[in-house]
């Protein structure tokens, strides 16, 4: 049994899919800067728009040049209001409430097309800059994509054309004669899109990896005789890989030192299963004292963990929403906070990226408006934004976005799957990062997967919050409770980070990721490669845009003994697929200097450095706040 694929070569089918493409290049052409393409509107994911301009906390928005800011009417209220001083002295400049960074701002550059913005510092909600840059696809790397995706479609229906008639020999599954009245599996772009794109750089992933996903990795090398469809082993390991693709931000992912022998100790005495949930049988004392170093490390009142990070959000977000309710979710939010919302039950609406105005745009049409055809209140309104991004190296807003919940009374739910650990002084998260108080966050989660080198997921909040979603949540009541050496693995981790095992490793690893994820941000400027995200987010999105580079750059990466990540659709918009590097603090300089060298390399090799600003200096020196000066009118 398999899957019927539905080739429509030369057939109607076919023949959209092309005139979609073909209307995406001319609309592209026309309107100069922008481009619609039907492919991306699939709801497979939620996307960032296809060529977004920089992120700009006090500036314009990114969906238009006209509008002068972005800073909301809730944001202006906390500011003091426009015309009038904040208590710090601020005044109100034409980008929103800034403070003069002279000292260390470049000149704006006379490119046109240059969209990377440094963000001001709104006065009454940031404490520090807040940099994050999105520079513009460039015109003709856009056009050659859309090339290079239309000769991929145009060779992928002559190939379907040629196995339909057994011209060529066919390596799919295929679908008995009388199952062919089903629904099938996939949509035909999808499976068209697999068996024709994918297909050719699939060995880019589910490589199998023989030893820790330290900062070095053992790699078991495969091969391939019939263009990827199956793969073969040659017995040969490629050794200390380095490692530049695993969420292992903090070092965690080892096999000595503390965590590893705390780990097997607790396997010795509780053994590696509980074989129960934890209302009944599985519930450990162990369970119990990491649930409150979790709500200790947050600065909450209550916290209770899961044993799968993705179910943590698909299964929590039902008990807390449903019928009657309005969820308000980031257009990037991971595919976990997506399928909770849908499982809900709640009317789901989508706002634009880290956009304040498009938030506060959908809050007032809520409240104004009510819900549909009755106009009655909604029973709850909850909006879902995540700390860090993972495909696009963004930070959450979160100052402002709690200043708008506050003004409409809404629910705020945090994913700090990526920040927890990563961004804060001590690695509390954004939270932390933002001098924030914990409190102003209604629903606090985040995963033990990453930074802490475990598994699973928590959620942190008011005991109230938490008793009731022990008695309601379907992860809670239904899934078998984390293993011992993982729950020990947790809690050693993140005594280390708050410095209770009587050391200073853990704050030490949380300065040394800082000091590498500046380094490598301003090094992969320097070199001439468009970065996504904010300076200080460990993971670095290198555009790469044409879908033939994607494969070609994993494999160049790998022959320099780089693992890295490449991505692309439906993970991204069609074009601006990536690579995504995620900066570790167990990577030593010289490791980030030999994986520097190798991306330059490469990227002479296959002609990426698409950026027109190669030097940004000013962006990543320290700041000292003292020297900051009040910006005039």
């Amino acid at each position: 049994m398999g899957v019927d694929f539905r080739y429509a070569a030369g057939g109607i089918s076919g023949s959209w899919s092309l005139w979609w493409w073909l209307l995406g290049c001319w609309g592209f052409l026309w309107e100069g800067r922008s481009c619609y393409c039907p492919v991306t509107a699939l709801p497979i994911a939620h996307h960032r728009p296809r060529f977004p301009h920089a992120l700009h906390v006090c500036d314009r928005t990114r969906f238009g040049s006209k509008t002068s800011m972005t800073e909301s009417s809730a944001i202006r209220e906390a500011n003091g209001g426009p015309g009038h001083g904040a208590a710090n002295g601020l005044k109100v400049g034409r980008n929103g409430w800034v403070k003069n960074q002279k000292h260390h701002h470049k000149k704006p550059s006379s490119y046109a097309e240059e969209k990377v913005h440094h963000s001001a510092c709104n006065g009454g909600l940031y404490s520090r800059p807040f940099y994050e840059s999105f520079e513009e696809t460039p015109m003709l790397v856009a056009v050659l994509t859309y090339m290079g995706y239309g000769i991929l479609t145009i060779f992928g229906y002559l190939r379907d054309f040629m196995r339909q008639w057994k011209i060529e020999k066919c390596h799919i599954a295929r679908e008995r004669e009388e199952q062919k009245d089903f629904v099938p599996l996939y949509q035909d772009f999808e499976n068209f899109y697999t068996r024709n794109l994918y297909m050719r750089i699939r060995d880019n992933w589910n490589r199998p990896i023989c030893s820790v996903p330290g900062d070095k990795m053992d790699l078991v090398e495969r091969v391939s005789y019939d263009y990827n469809w199956t793969f073969g082993y040659t017995g040969r390991v490629v050794k200390d890989v380095i490692n530049m693709g695993s969420y292992n931000y903090l070092g965690f992912a080892e096999n000595t030192g503390s965590c590893a022998e705390a780990a097997a100790e607790v396997t010795v005495k509780y053994g590696v299963g509980v074989s129960s949930t934890r209302q009944e049988m599985g519930n450990l004392d162990r369970h119990e004292e990491m649930e409150k170093l979790v709500a200790r490390f947050l600065g909450v009142e209550s916290a209770m963990a899961f044993g799968m990070g993705f179910a943590t959000n698909s299964m929590n977000i039902p008990a807390l929403t449903g019928k009657g309710c309005l969820i308000l979710s980031d257009e990037l939010n991971h595919a976990s906070l997506v399928l909770g919302a849908r499982l809900s039950g709640s009317t789901i609406r989508v706002f634009k990226h880290n956009n304040m105005q498009s938030l506060e745009k959908l809050l007032r049409d809520a409240i104004v408006h009510g819900q549909p055809r009755t106009h009655r209140p909604w029973k709850k309104i909850l909006i879902l934004v995540e700390g860090i991004y993972s495909m696009e190296g963004s930070i959450i807003r979160l100052p402002e976005v709690i200043a708008l919940k506050k003004k409409y009374k809404a629910y705020l739910y945090l994913d700090e799957a990526h920040s927890i650990g990563a961004l804060g002084p001590s690695g509390r998260g954004v939270v932390e990062y933002f001098g924030l108080d914990p409190t102003d966050v209604d629903i606090m989660m985040g995963t033990f997967t990453k930074s802490f080198g475990a598994a699973g997921g928590y959620i942190g909040g008011k005991k109230e919050l938490i008793d009731y979603l022990r008695s309601h949540s379907h992860s809670a009541v239904y899934a078998t409770s984390m293993s011992p050496p993982v729950v020990e693995q947790i809690i050693t981790s993140m005594k280390c980070i708050m410095g209770e095992d009587g050391t200073t490793i853990g704050r030490e690893r949380v300065q040394q990721l800082a000091e590498n994820t500046v380094y490598f941000r301003r090094r992969l400027r320097e070199i001439g490669f468009i970065i996504y995200g904010n300076n200080d987010s460990p993971v670095v999105p290198v555009m790469l845009y044409m879908p033939a580079k994607i494969g070609a750059f994993g494999r160049e990466m790998l022959k320099r003994n780089i693992g890295v990540v490449v991505v692309g659709f439906p993970a991204t918009p069609i074009i601006e697929s990536r690579a995504r590097f995620c900066v570790s603090a167990s990577h030593t300089k010289e490791m980030l200097d030999q994986a520097l060298n190798a991306i330059s390399e490469v990227g002479d090799l296959l002609q990426v450095k698409y950026s027109r600003h190669r030097i940004l200096p000013a962006l990543d020196r320290p700041f000292d706040e003292t020297t900051y000066e009040e910006c005039e009118d």
